[in-house]
């Protein structure tokens, strides 16, 4: 049995790890801005982020029983009133919040912010306990029920660069931290302390036709991402709660504006 005196130090130390500002200063703070008035609901986000990340397909009654698993979701809602009724889309992912509640619920420290700003998940330390996925108020953290398989010839097109996860564990956006991974990796290779912008491409910015996603160091001032988040359309989901979302959103302009 671990001693009063250890379990102090301990209760200690997740205290320390727990503080506001653990990181005086993020090596990256990696942004995202979605441009609703570019955004057409077509999806292809979705799918890129499914085919780059090894999401699984559960199937129909899966599927029923809410228990599809997609990182990022389009949602619709409309504005107006009959008969001026408008369709809206607008790209919902993890926002890696930087003050995050799934962060502080998690026992076992499964999800934790790391120095690039990213609110990241260590599946091998995931017990499933699913508190982060009720503490999380943009609802973008997934359980998975099953180990799922991939019929032939789909198991083929599984991304190696990312791990498959099994039965028991949460899962969610990443920001393809495996692109972020390999551009530092390069920029280290070439004798670069930095990487440049433009260099990390997640899939869903990759597909957009539309060119609606924008994706970045906000802490470079001359990057695409830190210029396009200073537009006076810009805001946050749920900014009122005060968990300060690394995804900024640009409002649709409207045809009588």
């Amino acid at each position: 049995m671990r001693s009063e005196v250890d379990m102090s130090n301990v209760l200690d130390k997740l205290r320390e790890y727990s503080k506001p500002g653990y990181y005086d200063e993020f090596d990256y703070h990696w942004t995202m801005t979605i441009d609703l008035d570019r955004c057409t609901g077509c999806e292809a986000c979705v799918v890129a982020c499914q085919a780059e990340n090894n999401l699984p397909i559960v199937g129909e009654e899966r599927y029923a029983e809410a228990r599809e698993i997609k990182w990022i979701r389009i949602e619709r809602y409309w504005e107006g009133e009959f008969p001026d009724v408008k369709l809206n889309f607008i790209p919902m992912l993890c926002q890696h919040c930087d003050e995050a509640p799934c962060e502080t619920a998690c026992p076992v420290f499964a999800t934790y912010h790391n120095q690039d700003g990213l609110n990241t998940q260590i599946y091998n330390r995931c017990i499933g306990t699913r508190t982060c996925a009720v503490y999380c108020p943009y609802e973008v953290r997934y359980f998975n029920w099953f180990t799922y398989t991939w019929d032939e010839p789909l198991e083929q097109q599984l991304n190696p660069d990312v791990s498959v996860r099994e039965k028991g564990v949460m899962e969610k956006c990443t920001f393809c931290i495996q692109r972020i991974r390999m551009a530092k990796d390069n920029a280290k290779d070439d004798g670069r302390r930095r990487v440049r912008d433009g260099e990390v491409v997640p899939a869903c910015v990759q597909s957009c036709p539309t060119e609606a996603m924008s994706f970045g160091d906000s802490n470079d001032p001359d990057s695409k991402v830190s210029q396009v988040m200073n537009s006076p359309r810009g805001y946050k989901v749920l900014e009122e709660l005060n968990t300060v979302p690394s995804v900024i959103y640009l409002k649709k302009v409207h045809d009588d504006v």
